[in-house]
């Protein structure tokens, strides 16, 4: 029996101490098993040998199941992958500028010499040629102090004979001149229109000789218009050219009296054709602005009861040679 409790005794010793070894060995292995993992080469570590920043335990590590731990290392892989990939978001925009570079150097410096070689295109010859005559010009113009001005010589141009240089005193008297009376009447005087009227004149090249604004009497008025005295308008007439000032004037040259008529327009203005005074400045046939002599003779009668002996002048106009053609 004294024994038996030393069998006891050995036997749980034992038991416990091969409890003991068991568990330390179990410790050992799994100490080895951590140490194996610690030691596997870049099985944490970045592509560039830095360790990542994984705080995950190796022993968890261990814990996980095979389809975790190859999605894990699977997505470790691409993430590696992506960092060596080269970065090519710059490249193309580089390679734009450096095209547009290329192209403008070509605009610039070769395009224009090849058009300077086709007929048509060398606009830059051009330009320098006009450059050098526009020097020459100048150089012709801007001649030393010491050098005489240049000279006309007018008698080696040719001149038209048509022109009349050399214009004879009077052309006038060998042609048939005429003298017509135009007056112009209160309501053309009042409206401001013996300016437009006399230019009409003027402008077909007849020249004035004879001017007077005057109010006639009332016999004065009854003489010019004798020929109308039996007309039921006349008393109308003649109170009417009573009402104002009336312009009088003599106007001479070829066919005077027939293309007076003519200039004034029909006694019915809207009758007249347009571009005749009547035609342009008149409506009603009572208001018809001016009157013209209708025949030589009673030009000549009118002028005589208007104007007095030296009141119709003679004088030559410069422009007639301008305007009537040598006989």
């Amino acid at each position: 029996m004294a024994d038996q409790p030393h069998s006891i005794f050995s036997h749980s010793s034992s038991s416990s101490g091969s409890n003991n070894s068991s568990n330390s060995g179990n410790r050992g292995k799994k100490a080895a098993v951590l140490g194996h993992a610690d030691r596997r080469p870049n099985a944490h570590a970045e592509p560039d040998g830095r360790p990542t920043s994984s705080s995950e335990d190796p022993a968890d590590a261990l814990s996980q199941s095979g389809p975790a731990r190859r999605a894990a290392a699977g997505l470790e892989a691409n993430q590696a992958q992506a960092r060596r990939l080269p970065r090519h978001g710059t490249r193309p925009l580089t390679l734009c500028f450096f095209t547009v570079l290329w192209l403008l150097f070509v605009c610039l410096f070769f395009l224009p010499w090849q058009l300077n070689d086709r007929p048509g295109w060398s606009f830059s010859r051009s330009v320098q040629h006009d450059l050098h005559n526009y020097k020459e010009v100048l150089k012709t113009i801007v001649s030393p102090a010491s050098s005489p001005p240049p000279t006309l010589d007018l008698g080696s141009l040719p001149i038209p004979t048509s022109q009349p240089i050399s214009a004879d005193p009077q052309p006038e008297a060998k042609m048939s001149t005429e003298q017509t009376f135009i007056a112009i009447k209160p309501d053309g005087v009042q409206r401001g229109l013996v300016g437009p009227i006399i230019s009409r004149f003027e402008n077909r090249g007849y020249k004035l000789v004879a001017l007077k604004l005057v109010s006639p009497s009332k016999e004065h008025l009854e003489t010019h218009y004798a020929d109308l005295k039996e007309k039921p308008f006349f008393p109308g007439l003649v109170q009417y050219m009573l009402s104002g000032p009336i312009c009088a004037m003599v106007w001479e040259g070829r066919d005077a009296v027939k293309t007076g008529r003519t200039l004034l327009g029909a006694t019915n203005p809207l009758a007249s054709a347009p571009g005749t005074i009547r035609g342009d400045f008149a409506i009603d046939v009572g208001r018809n602005v001016c009157h013209g002599s209708d025949s030589v003779e009673n030009a000549k009668k009118e002028i005589a009861l208007w104007f007095k002996e030296g009141e119709v002048l003679s004088y030559q106009s410069h422009s007639a040679a301008w305007i009537y053609e040598k006989p």
